[in-house]
């Protein structure tokens, strides 16, 4: 199958079926579900059927780095800006320009980075570390999280203007126990 997802469930099919169209769209993609639910393979799959599947798909856990870590994984930096580096470093959304950044755990990102990123949807342009100058960015973005972002929200641990442009399209992956029917696939694959 050309989206690399296996499913016999109708709810997956659902989804599946849904793709071509969301892969038309050049729009912020927000997935949600629980941990291993085969979030960034509906990404992956989104990306190979639109019309950036020849440039990179490029996938952060965003979730799993401190936030000084994070902006240089990302926005990338100027030779001398960090460390006593030579050369520039390009950031993720350099290395995905035109094609798709999947930022994966972004539930688990701290409000400061939120800011950031927020002002980069917003703008469509980044600064790499050490740099004043903005670089202008066209990478789609496809977030995932399996936390409860709404919740978040409320907690004030998540803001509502970046949950906004994250959450253009949605997409609720249904837990494996809703899946049933695809245990034994998912096995023996």
């Amino acid at each position: 199958e050309q989206t690399g997802i296996l499913t016999n469930s109708p709810l997956m099919q659902n989804i599946v079926a849904l793709l071509p169209e969301y892969a038309r769209s050049d729009s912020n993609i927000l997935i949600v579900g629980e941990s291993g639910t085969g979030k960034e393979l509906i990404a992956r799959a989104i990306h190979k059927q639109s019309n950036r599947s020849m440039m990179p798909f490029v996938s952060v856990n965003s979730g799993a780095l401190p936030d000084n870590l994070l902006e240089v994984e990302l926005f990338g930096y100027r030779a001398g800006a960090y460390n006593e580096e030579k050369k520039d470093k390009k950031g993720d959304f350099a290395a995905a320009e035109k094609g798709t950044l999947f930022l994966d755990e972004i539930g688990d990102i701290t409000p400061t980075m939120q800011n950031k990123l927020l002002e980069v949807l917003q703008n469509k342009t980044f600064a790499p570390l050490g740099s004043d100058l903005p670089v202008s960015t066209d990478a789609r973005i496809i977030a995932a999280t399996n936390k409860n972002l709404e919740e978040l929200i409320e907690d004030n641990e998540f803001q509502e203007d970046f949950y906004r442009q994250l959450n253009i399209i949605r997409i609720e992956v249904p837990p494996l126990r809703e899946r049933m029917e695809d245990l034994s696939l998912l096995s023996e694959h």
